[in-house]
């Protein structure tokens, strides 16, 4: 099994920087594709940035040059730097991670990121 334990998130202003955190455990491959989605009330999860295996990373156009997804394999830890964030990136924030093999998804708790104008 795998679990995905997400942190820093919290309150920003409006042109400020968090980093998100997500610590995996369990059956972990360096197979798996890392993701971060989110989601506002009423809204579906969106996908916000991918991370290969190979290391190649995808964003969606809202957070493309504003944000970067790394992976640290050392610490089984992925990372979501969020930079110059806006109002509208204010949502819950949730790690995922994809086993191909399988066709799978596992999902952290999620945390919530709040940008003030």
């Amino acid at each position: 099994q795998v679990k995905l334990v997400e942190s820093g998130g919290g309150l920003v202003q409006a042109g400020g920087s968090l980093r998100l955190s997500c610590a995996a455990s369990g059956y972990i491959f360096n197979t798996d594709v890392m993701r971060w989605y989110r989601q506002t009330p009423g809204k579906e999860r969106e996908l916000c940035a991918t991370l290969t295996s190979g290391g190649s990373a995808n964003y969606v156009d809202s957070v493309t040059g504003r944000f970067t997804i790394s992976r640290d394999n050392s610490k089984n830890t992925v990372y979501l730097q969020m930079n110059s964030l806006k109002p509208e990136d204010t949502a819950v924030y949730y790690c995922a991670l994809l086993r191909v093999s399988r066709d799978s998804l596992f999902w952290g708790q999620g945390t919530q990121v709040t940008v003030s104008s």
